[in-house]
């Protein structure tokens, strides 16, 4: 496999918080109803609130990927790796700021740290705790 880059695992890990969110919801085993589902004409359908359109379930394959990514959390401290995994979800710099109690610049260098630490991980480095985070990063590019 060829190398790994910062792009590539980040779009592996945005691909993984979606995987995540097509995955069916969790139900308590054990419960479960006897009644048959109800039938409803076309003019009760016609009146109904529209249901919420969800995507069919993630493949197989997609779901491999996202376990492979979700284990890159072992590369990471738990700050860096909530850091990461929320941005990945989508969250905003301000609300990560307010969250962690960092300024923007500072979570984006951090975010940029954390994808560098797991880059040099997969490229089978390891990451020395006398290394700066400004030379981790650099070295990727």
């Amino acid at each position: 496999m060829a190398e790994w880059t910062r792009d590539r695992v980040e779009e592996r890990i945005t691909e993984a918080t979606a995987v995540l969110r097509r995955l069916p919801p969790v139900r308590v085993a054990g419960y479960f109803g006897t009644w048959p589902e109800i039938q409803r004409t076309a003019k009760e359908l016609a009146e109904a609130t529209p249901t919420k359109m969800r995507l069919p379930p993630p493949s197989t394959a997609a779901i491999s990927r996202m376990e492979e990514a979700i284990t890159w959390n072992r590369f990471l401290e738990r700050d860096d790796a909530h850091l990461m995994w929320a941005r990945a979800e989508g969250a905003r710099w301000k609300e990560l700021c307010y969250r962690f109690g960092i300024s923007r610049p500072t979570a984006h260098r951090r975010w940029e740290y954390a994808l560098s630490v797991i880059v040099w991980r997969l490229n089978g480095r390891q990451v020395h705790h006398r290394r700066g985070r400004r030379f981790v990063v650099a070295t990727v590019g």
